[in-house]
């Protein structure tokens, strides 16, 4: 992979997290893992080592979506995960800035798929 950035994935359950961070670390991505707003508030004080993030929102309150906001202002392209087919939730995700959105079980070919497009440096 050429690009060295990090791909951010946030998700309040840890198992999940732990899964997913093993999963794209196998698939040659460097992974920062977080599981609060806390945690999301610290990494986006150095945005600069992001190159996509993937946000579970399950579990968080409606603020999830101001942490959405803040990824777009940065320029962090983003995926929300949702753990249920939702227009709602789809038309917040790409209101908010979101590139795309998955929902959970996840396909892994897709999430592979979305994030190489993601992650692709523009020419």
């Amino acid at each position: 992979m050429a690009n060295k950035r990090a791909v951010l994935a946030l998700d309040r359950n840890l198992r999940n997290l732990e899964l997913l961070a093993q999963f794209l670390a196998k698939q040659g991505y460097k992974v920062e893992s977080i599981s609060t707003l806390e945690e999301f508030d610290q990494i986006l004080a150095e945005p600069e080592t992001i190159g996509v993030a993937l946000v579970d929102i399950s579990g968080f309150d409606r603020s999830i979506w101001q942490y959405c906001e803040k990824l777009h202002e940065l320029k962090i392209p983003f995926l929300v995960l949702s753990p249920k087919q939702s227009s709602a939730i789809r038309q917040e995700s790409f209101a908010r800035g979101a590139q795309s959105m998955l929902v959970k079980p996840l396909v892994v070919k897709e999430l592979l798929a979305i994030l190489r497009s993601m992650l692709r440096d523009p020419d």
